[in-house]
């Protein structure tokens, strides 16, 4: 075992990668590894040359915030699924069990949302009124209707 700048023991030098092996591992770019970690996703300790170095089971979180961010969950939701999840060694299965459960909670609100608003959308495309005043979609409880007639949303 080796140290790092603070004293701490570290794990085998063969259990620590660079952001440049991340990057390649992960297929993430290097600056957006390093906003992940300023925002509190992942994280990296420095080695002898300053220079960051992540345990190998990051890797595993850098994927995850890839599958999240292509299905288009905003990073604070991960943030908060993550948060019971320990950045400083690797996470017990239970942990991941956890976050899981808390993650499929968010999908499927999620999800409820789109159907709702693909059911919205369905009838209002379906309707053809293009009603200002009676449409729930664009006008909910006519808010409009108190700035006047005319093409307030162009």
């Amino acid at each position: 075992m080796t140290s790092n700048r603070r004293g701490k023991p570290r794990a085998r030098p063969d259990d620590w990668l660079s952001i440049g092996e991340v990057s390649a591992r992960t297929g993430a770019a290097v600056s957006a590894l390093r906003f992940y970690e300023e925002i509190g996703l992942i994280a990296s300790e420095r080695d002898d040359r300053n220079q960051r170095q992540y345990p190998r089971h990051m890797l595993r979180r850098v994927a995850l915030i890839a599958v999240a961010k292509r299905i288009g969950i905003p990073l604070q939701d991960l943030r908060e699924a993550f948060a019971d999840v320990p950045l400083d060694r690797p996470p017990s299965h239970q942990e991941w069990q956890r976050a899981s459960r808390g993650w499929k909670r968010r999908l499927e609100e999620r999800r409820q949302t789109i159907e709702r608003l693909e059911a919205e959308l369905t009838g209002c495309i379906g309707c053809g009124c293009l009603s200002m005043k009676a449409c729930a979609l664009l006008n909910p409880d006519d808010t409009l209707g108190g700035e006047g007639v005319g093409a307030l949303r162009v």
